[in-house]
């Protein structure tokens, strides 16, 4: 899921988590302590969420990448690439997507891929898991197996984006009620439930009839959950696993030992001011207060000492590059905790106020809950942190429960999605959906208008938040992935920048 979806974490055996190494080699294969062409294990830092095709993490979405195909898949841009499709087009009017299916596809229960999984796949979305929203009103016609349309009632924008992400499984499985048991998918692996361990090991081996099959070059794939970045550096020093995501304090280390690192740009840590009304937190309903939470974090400091220097200041929520961003704007609430406790005095709340956040194991808040709470508690804000975990973890986070979150987002590189998904009032990421008429109306604009205008609104739409005070961006970090010299990352596929892609291993 797109970064929206972020796999959680579940309290692991540190043990039994190092107690299995690599595979070892067969005769002729790539021989070293890590990855050979049999088997290529990866480390996680959150656990699996579970099988549910509509409740799957984009961010280290190792094991759903294995399982599941998508329709067409997107690549770092959000161009679109062959999937379980083969063909397609999309509408004039971009309400329509059609696909031909290739022919001789199988889902691992061995039943083919057709057009009525497919129509049952994206039909399920409509009902469940956090993007409902993108598929409302969402009609297929499939007048035969290889063959289906997706209709929406409104123009997409989006259109590929809304095709590329959901995964296909059987309607066999959807109509079960028991997604969350076994996955049955038709991807580059299947799971081995024998060597498998929920909330510790997931083994996969090769499905080797897979359309795509030379683009996945290992026979194994083994993901370890392993919560502790420290434990997850010690295994890839010692050739327990092959690749793992870092933060900035590992970075030296890494290096130092001869590992290599993939520095990827994508994200921006912010809070998430989503009750704009104050319905929940009525405080939040005051933009003095609002602004006020914006000043009294010191971003250079947070590059310096939270980053380790892997980064820089945000001012705002979109990637650079990104046809929202703003170049060369000046930081509108710059560090000053005089000032914010003026403007808290102002709206009427120099005392503070009661605010909870919820966090999850491997999301770095260990590291930035202790400042944030700091600074949060010099204007009176008395922060009680919440941990989420288990199968409910995505569904409590994204429900609204919490007004304010506290998240390393990845930000697409085209922005309309950031608009779509964390600005505007449908948006599962915008966690009260309260409706804003300025943001509408330039949406529609956006909707209706040239290539020129589009731009334009999109940039509108960033100053008006940045006005409003809806986020309270902080630092723009630098991702890492570490891994084995054995392995090969050329690139990152990942349209969020977030972690390599499984078929980027090679």
């Amino acid at each position: 899921m797109r970064r929206s979806k972020l796999a959680l974490v579940s309290a692991v055996a540190l043990a039994a988590l190092l107690a299995g190494c690599t595979g070892g080699a067969a005769p002729g294969a790539e021989s070293s302590a890590g990855a050979t062409k049999n088997t290529l294990t990866l480390a996680m830092s959150a656990d699996i969420t579970g099988w549910d095709p509509s409740n799957q993490p984009g961010y280290q979405g190792w094991g759903p990448e294995a399982i599941w195909d998508s329709l067409i898949k997107c690549d770092a841009f959000g161009k679109p690439e062959a999937d379980i499709a083969d063909k397609w087009t999309v509408s004039a009017d971009g309400k329509s997507f059609t696909a031909h299916i290739r022919e001789g596809q199988k889902f691992s229960d061995g039943t083919p891929v057709d057009s009525a999984a497919v129509a049952a796949s994206f039909q399920y979305l409509t009902s469940h898991g956090g993007s409902q929203g993108d598929y409302k009103g969402l009609k297929t016609d499939a007048p035969d197996a290889q063959n289906i349309t997706l209709t929406w009632p409104e123009a997409q924008p989006m259109i590929i984006n809304r095709v590329c992400n959901p995964k296909i499984t059987t309607k066999a499985l959807l109509d079960s009620g028991k997604v969350n048991d076994k996955p049955v998918g038709s991807g580059p692996y299947v799971l081995d439930e024998t060597a498998t361990t929920r909330g510790s090991v997931y083994t996969f081996t090769k499905n080797e009839s897979h359309w795509n099959t030379a683009a996945y070059p290992y026979k194994k794939l083994v993901l370890k959950v392993i919560e502790s970045e420290t434990a997850r550096v010690s295994a890839l020093k010692t050739g327990q696993v092959d690749g793992s995501l870092i933060t900035a304090a590992s970075y030296n280390e890494v290096e130092a030992s001869g590992l290599n690192v993939v520095t990827m740009q994508g994200q921006t840590t912010r809070l998430l001011l989503t009750d704009h009304l104050g319905k929940e937190v009525p405080a939040l309903g005051s933009l003095k207060v609002r602004q006020a939470i914006n000043m009294v974090f010191d971003r250079d400091a947070m590059v310096k000492n939270l980053y380790q220097g892997h980064g820089k200041p945000a001012y705002q929520i979109f990637r650079p590059g990104s046809d929202a961003y703003i170049d060369g704007m000046a930081d509108p609430y710059p560090f000053d905790v005089t000032k914010a406790k003026a403007l808290m005095a102002e709206a009427g709340y120099a005392s503070g106020f009661d605010l909870s956040l919820p966090t999850m194991a491997g999301q770095n808040h260990e590291t930035l809950m202790p400042y944030v709470t700091q600074q949060l508690g010099l204007l009176g804000i008395k922060v009680k942190q919440v941990p989420l975990s288990g199968a409910n973890a995505i569904d409590d986070l994204l429900s609204g429960t919490y007004p304010v979150v506290l998240w390393q987002l990845g930000n697409f590189g085209q922005s309309l999605l950031d608009i779509d998904i964390v600005v505007r009032s449908t948006g599962y990421w915008n966690l009260e959906h309260q409706p804003d008429a300025t943001v509408d109306g330039l949406w529609k604009k956006i909707l209706t208008g040239d290539e020129a205008t589009r731009k334009t609104a999109q940039q509108d739409i960033n100053k008006y938040v940045i006005e409003q005070a809806w986020f309270a961006p902080m630092v723009n970090p630098d991702g890492f992935y570490a891994h084995s010299p054995d392995v090969k990352i050329d690139h990152v596929s990942d349209h969020e920048a977030l972690t390599p892609k499984l078929r980027d291993f090679k």
